[in-house]
């Protein structure tokens, strides 16, 4: 099986239910995209990335920017490891409430118009062809993968800290979760 590596974006400029919609990164943001970056680029020979994938939001390509650049690599835009939809009926300004009663449930029970268990399932199996990737997602997002993988019925699993590395591995047909990233308590909630 070869790694691959999920990584949250670093700390945005705004955070969600404020004026920016797809905020960038904040100077703290910034330091820690760099850092993520650093501590990819020391992985042993065997374990280090050649691909860089990242969620279509800016704070995400704000953070794969640095690794991709020390790559010398472009930077693959994949949709399906962004955030957590919101439900058609749901009001950009009733979104933070809808979270939170989203993350105090299960995957099967979030209320929306879509199955958001099978959400994290597919997120899980865009990541499969990824060995000797770093992506660059979300705070859900992450959840969901590592959720489905320990078999937690749980929205939050963990919370990882922003620019958080979560290392799986892959062999293209199944999906292991080797570590979770760092936790901390964090802005999400």
């Amino acid at each position: 099986m070869a790694r691959l590596y999920l990584i949250r974006h670093g700390k945005p400029s705004a955070t969600w239910g404020g004026d920016d919609d797809d905020p960038g990164l904040d100077a703290a943001g910034q330091a820690q995209a760099k850092a993520a970056r650093d501590w990819l680029m020391a992985l042993p020979a065997g374990e280090r990335v050649t691909k860089v994938v990242s969620s279509p939001l800016r704070r995400c390509r704000e953070t794969a920017q640095p690794t991709a650049d020390a790559l010398g690599v472009k930077i693959e835009i994949d949709a399906r490891v962004g955030e957590i939809p919101t439900p058609a009926g749901i009001a950009l300004a009733d979104r933070g409430t809808w979270l939170r009663e989203a993350f105090a449930g299960t995957w099967k029970g979030i209320k929306g118009d879509l199955d958001y268990d099978q959400w994290r399932r597919d997120i899980a199996a865009s990541l499969l062809p990824r060995s000797g990737t770093a992506v660059f997602s979300h705070y859900v997002a992450t959840n969901a993968v590592v959720s489905l993988l320990l078999g937690d019925p749980r929205v939050l699993a963990f919370r990882p800290d922003h620019a958080s590395i979560t290392t799986l591995e892959t062999d293209g047909g199944k999906l292991r979760l080797i570590r979770k990233g760092r936790e901390a308590t964090t802005g999400v909630l």
